[in-house]
């Protein structure tokens, strides 16, 4: 049986079916136009590029396409890439479908939204729960199903759900610590910083910015979602607006996208659990498929370093 391609190494010589999760049309230094294709399974995926295309391969060869390749693993500056040596749609009776190739989150959904609810129960402030149990119900289908991001972090089916698991077991961990926190409002800040990405991304499979994505973004969306929940709860008092706050400061900074910086202790700590769990599984997914003694592929989000690996893991 071969091994996933998350943990394919240089050399490696592959013949399967993968799915195309996006195809991005460039222009090469000879003036012909080719296509990056990221290609994936269950594990993980891989970029290629299809060179000299025609104008009939734009239309072959798109997002949620499976396709049979064959190819080799080979090192470029520092990531991996499948060389195609060749590649086919797969056939409908070859019975492989888009879910078979799609990486998702360790966790069952029902038990992450388990997980999630409980934390939803052990917030005190009636007006903050009440909030977040509404916003939470309203996107419940999408957040179970949703990737975290496009690239980089938790970009699996399910990766905002465990994202945000992740994240709440870390301010359980916290708060312990600094009694001064504002459970409730930690606790909500993180269910609710990132759940505008389910109308700002397009879906779990061939991801991309949907336009309200691109002209609005994921932070303005939630804190107008908090501000018309409120209304439509009635709730009035400043809670609201410390929920939209730690939602529009999450980023950290303007220039990562956030229009306030954090003004709450609670958004302050909400902002590094965020980053620290993002940055946490672009380290694990790298170093998942990295030998002992080794040093992972780059990783771009992370200043372009290379992780090592010890040799007594």
């Amino acid at each position: 049986m071969q091994k996933g391609i998350h943990y394919v190494k240089v050399g490696d010589k592959i013949e399967r079916h993968l799915l195309i999760r996006q195809a991005t049309r460039g222009i090469a230094s000879n003036g012909k136009p080719f296509l990056t294709l990221r290609l994936s399974d269950d594990s993980g995926d891989i970029e290629a590029k299809l060179w000299a295309i025609k104008p009939e391969d734009e239309q072959t060869y798109r997002g949620k396409t499976i396709v049979h390749v064959k190819g080799e693993v080979f090192d470029y500056r520092g990531r991996l890439q499948l060389k195609i040596a060749r590649i086919r749609p797969a056939d409908e009776q070859e019975q492989v479908t888009i879910t078979d190739l799609v990486p998702s989150a360790p966790l069952e959904k029902h038990d992450m939204l388990e997980q999630v609810n409980q934390f939803v129960f052990d917030i005190e402030n009636a007006k903050v729960q009440r909030i977040t149990r509404y916003l939470l119900k309203k996107y419940q289908g999408a957040f179970l199903e949703m990737p975290a991001a496009t690239r980089n972090h938790h970009e699996f089916m399910s990766g905002l759900a465990y994202h945000v698991v992740s994240m709440l077991q870390i301010a359980k961990a916290l708060v312990p610590l600094y009694p001064s926190l504002n459970k409730d409002l930690l606790y909500a800040g993180v269910i609710l910083h990132d759940l505008g990405k389910v109308r700002e991304l397009s879906g779990p499979i061939d991801t991309e910015y949907t336009p309200e994505g691109k002209l609005i973004g994921h932070i303005s969306i939630v804190a107008s979602d908090i501000r018309r929940a409120a209304e439509e709860l009635n709730i009035e008092g400043e809670e609201p607006v410390l929920l939209e706050h730690i939602a529009l400061s999450h980023h950290g900074k303007g220039e990562w996208g956030s229009p306030k910086p954090p003004l709450l202790p609670e958004a302050e700590i909400l902002h590094y659990i965020d980053n620290l769990d993002a940055k946490m599984n672009m380290m694990e997914q790298a170093l998942d498929k990295t030998a002992a003694g080794q040093f992972s592929e780059r990783i771009p989000a992370l200043e372009n370093r290379t992780f090592y690996k010890p040799k007594n893991e």
